[in-house]
């Protein structure tokens, strides 16, 4: 019997679970003790395991747009922050997270994407019960809104973070350290809803008319790596966050965006599967735009 070859496309979701499994263990390891290294590290497979998962469920050429949006504008955000005090205040990076690009490491604007592509993919569960945009011709107000989901999704991230990374680890120096939020300034968390705001509503301007294409069929083991990064995320806060105030405050700033969006992602599994039941076996296919089940 003759059988296709496997398509590269359809090893990615293998990639992106490796992936993600090997950023839950560094991220465990990094509880034991902090290091550039493991920092460095599990930037780097988080960034690595977004961008699989995004390759994925987007399509490749959507997600390196998102990829040189999300990590161009964050560099470039990160660098007029770090030398002029613009978006975020004051501040100054140290050596913590190691090589810099400019007065910016370069795991950061990696993780501007990662980020970004989970509050894409969050904000879409939460509203559209469907891990990409599922309207074609979405009006400008709603890419405003969507758009704003996601930056508050990225920015409830930074709640409990931003402590942890000035107080505990010394990754940057701030300035002001009399600010209302643990010490840090309340224009950090503008600077990061603005950044984040500015990049998916980017992408979502440039998705306007074509959807984002699978590169295969989705299902929804495929979905859950984004969720997984955010829910990775979340528990380390909660259980290592400084002070110890900011792991109540991560645990419901993140949880809730995240309980939603599994919610979403139940209903759209449920949906897939309906319509795959209802359908006869003489129609014609689902488009790759729509969300499908792997078949075996």
């Amino acid at each position: 019997m003759i059988t296709s070859p496997r398509r590269p496309s359809g090893k990615l979701p293998m990639l992106s679970g490796a992936l993600l499994a090997a950023f839950l263990a560094v991220l465990a390891t990094r509880g034991y003790g902090e290091t550039t290294t493991l920092l460095v590290l599990s930037s780097l497979l988080m960034a690595g395991c977004c961008g699989a998962s995004a390759a994925h469920l987007l399509g490749g050429r959507a997600a390196l747009r998102l990829a040189l949006l999300a990590a161009s504008l964050g560099w470039l955000a990160e660098q007029l922050g770090a030398t002029r005090g613009w978006f975020f205040g004051s501040y100054v990076y140290t050596e913590v997270l190691g090589p810099r690009l400019g007065a910016v490491p370069f795991v950061i604007p990696l993780m501007w994407f990662a980020l970004c592509y989970v509050g894409y993919v969050i904000a879409n569960l939460i509203v559209w019960q469907a891990p990409s945009d599922s309207a074609t011709a979405p009006s400008l107000a709603q890419d405003l809104l969507m758009s704003l989901l996601g930056a508050m999704v990225v920015t409830c991230y930074d709640l409990g973070v931003d402590p942890y990374m000035v107080y505990k680890l010394k990754a940057w120096t701030m300035t002001e350290t009399d600010g209302w939020w643990f010490g840090e300034t309340v224009q950090g968390f503008g600077g990061w809803m603005l950044v984040s705001f500015t990049i998916l509503l980017a992408f979502r301007l440039g998705l306007r008319g074509r959807l984002p294409l699978p590169a295969a069929p989705v299902a929804l083991r495929h979905a859950v790596v984004p969720l997984g990064v955010y829910g990775a995320l979340m528990l380390f806060q909660v259980c290592l966050g400084y002070p110890v105030e900011a792991r109540t405050i991560a645990l419901f700033a993140m949880g809730f965006p995240l309980l939603a969006a599994v919610c979403g992602l139940l209903r759209w599994q449920r949906e897939a599967a309906r319509s795959g039941a209802d359908r006869p076996a003489s129609a014609a296919p689902v488009q790759a735009s729509a969300p499908l089940k792997e078949t075996a």
